[in-house]
């Protein structure tokens, strides 16, 4: 057994799993349902292949993340693909997702698509100005797409985005090799061309994989996770060297008086629109937890 296994794809009940010697068809032993465990793409998993020509995962070894949708495991990066027109960004809704993943520890990146239709560098100066990594790319003709495919080098990333953000044609540019190795792991599940209905992870070689996900729509982000109330303000990562200047220790940074996020709102420093996604999702935090 090793942790060289790694779960590529699911589909009907049925694992397309990497191994040092090729793609194999896998199946999930019942003691995973019965302990709640499911495994999912990303997963490195151990293998038994039985008598009968049967591969069974029997082990899921442990995660150093999971999301839920997608559900992937053990990601490095996400990369939010985000038009700069039709449809235009939804600012909350990058937020929203862009908490979770730090406060899931990983690492977000943007990849503005559609530049020659509409300027995306407003956006991007945002999520700059907070140190995330932002690339500006045309689907048409590749620009751009170069560099973003050198920083994911020995990384897992997984691309996701709104539908019709061009995630698919950037997927093209990024990761040439794709389609070659989606056939091949259509083939060994037995099922038809890949329609990016499942998360599949490819691997490009030099320990770098991606993984491609169906598009989402705005209403679906909240099952990306949730966040409790009181570390929402953890995963703004500009927020960090103001919540200690706070005048109160239990500060919500909505309204209290003296709270040096707000003020540093009010100066320009922190992003009006990044303290309004934040507010939104304290507030929508705090109304879950007061349910239950």
């Amino acid at each position: 057994m090793t942790n060289e296994n790694r779960i590529v794809t699911v589909s009907g009940g049925l694992y397309a799993v990497e191994t040092p010697s090729g793609t194999v068809q896998a199946k999930s032993r019942g003691v995973f349902r019965l302990n709640g465990i499911k495994p999912v793409t990303g997963d490195y998993v151990n293998l038994l292949f039985e008598d009968n020509a049967e591969t069974v995962i029997t082990d899921v070894l442990e995660r150093k993340n999971e999301i839920i949708r997608p559900p992937l495991a053990n990601i490095d990066i996400m990369v939010l693909v985000v038009s700069s027109c039709e449809p235009p960004p939804n600012l909350f809704v990058l937020d929203k997702l862009t908490a979770v993943f730090e406060s899931k520890s990983i690492e977000t990146v943007f990849a503005f698509t559609k530049i020659d239709l509409a300027k995306a560098e407003k956006y991007a100066e945002i999520y700059s100005n907070i140190g995330c990594k932002t690339f500006l790319v045309d689907n048409r003709e590749g620009f751009g797409s170069e560099e973003l495919r050198d920083y994911l080098k020995g990384k897992t990333s997984a691309l996701i985005g709104n539908t019709g953000v061009g995630k698919s044609s950037l997927m093209k540019y990024i990761a040439p090799s794709a389609e070659h190795k989606t056939s091949e792991i259509s083939k060994k599940l037995g099922r038809g061309k890949h329609t990016t209905r499942e998360v599949r992870l490819y691997n490009l070689g030099e320990n770098t994989y991606i993984a491609d996900t169906p598009g989402f729509s705005t209403v679906e982000v909240s099952r990306y996770g949730a966040i409790p109330s009181e570390e929402v303000a953890g995963c703004f990562r500009e927020f960090r060297e103001y919540t200690d200047k706070c005048r109160f220790k239990n500060c919500s940074h909505i309204k209290e008086e003296s709270c040096a996020v707000r003020e540093a709102v009010k100066n320009g420093r922190i992003a009006l629109s990044r303290h309004e996604s934040y507010c939104r999702i304290y507030e929508e935090a705090l109304k879950k937890e007061r349910e239950y």
